[in-house]
């Protein structure tokens, strides 16, 4: 009974711990981002940690972006001109807010839509004693397992949405330019039936003859 009560705690600390992680160390979002626009974000960092922004163009245009990410001070620390997608990690140096923008003010008539995933800091521990002396036992060694392997599924599907959603972008922009391109063509070639078939009248057409006569 007690092992029995002991892997339903450590199953619910793996559930609980999950969500923290997404909650409080990650900052995921897809906007849209019109033509002429630009749009910035912040985030408030302690001296030391660890940060990772990664993002990525999933529809507009030519999937490219301008990203620039500065520091409390406007101190530029990244920046990358009409780019599809990039990853940058960095160590944050002082306290203070963060600012990171993504411009779209090249483009004159295209919307964008834009990925991006702003990780701050590191995963906590799972267990609250994970550092301990001791081993971990067998069951806690394999719930940190399956929670390492859990966030590599998500990232995965992550990627794999993104692809997915670019994928579809593309297919339905392939769609309406054959669309159209078809349209053309029907109209062209209703149009040069009807002018061969009026050339081909006019050649058969009767002409009417007039005759002069010419007085003695």
């Amino acid at each position: 009974m007690c092992s029995y009560h002991g892997t339903i705690r450590v199953l619910v600390q793996v559930l609980w711990a999950h969500l923290l992680c997404g909650w409080a160390f990650g900052s995921e979002l897809t906007f849209e981002l019109p033509d002429n626009a630009k749009q910035c974000f912040y985030e408030d960092i302690i001296i030391g940690t660890k940060c990772t922004l990664e993002f990525q163009v999933v529809t507009g245009g030519h999937y490219d972006v301008d990203c620039r990410l500065e520091d409390t001070d406007g101190t530029v620390l990244y920046k990358e001109m009409k780019k599809q997608y990039d990853s940058f990690t960095f160590t944050a140096a002082k306290n203070g807010t963060y600012k990171f923008c993504f411009s779209n003010e090249f483009s004159t008539f295209t919307h964008k839509t834009v990925y991006f995933d702003f990780q701050v800091g590191e995963d906590p521990p799972l267990f609250p004693n994970e550092n301990r002396v001791t081993a971990l036992t067998q069951m806690e060694s394999a719930c940190v397992s399956i929670h390492e392997a859990l966030k590599s599924v998500i990232d995965y599907q992550t990627h794999f949405r993104l692809r997915e959603a670019q994928g579809r972008s593309r297919a339905e922009d392939l769609n309406t330019r054959v669309a159209f391109w078809s349209i053309g063509e029907a109209f062209i070639l209703l149009v040069v039936s009807i002018s061969q078939v009026v050339l081909l009248r006019s050649f058969f057409s009767d002409r009417k003859t007039t005759t002069t006569r010419v007085g003695s």
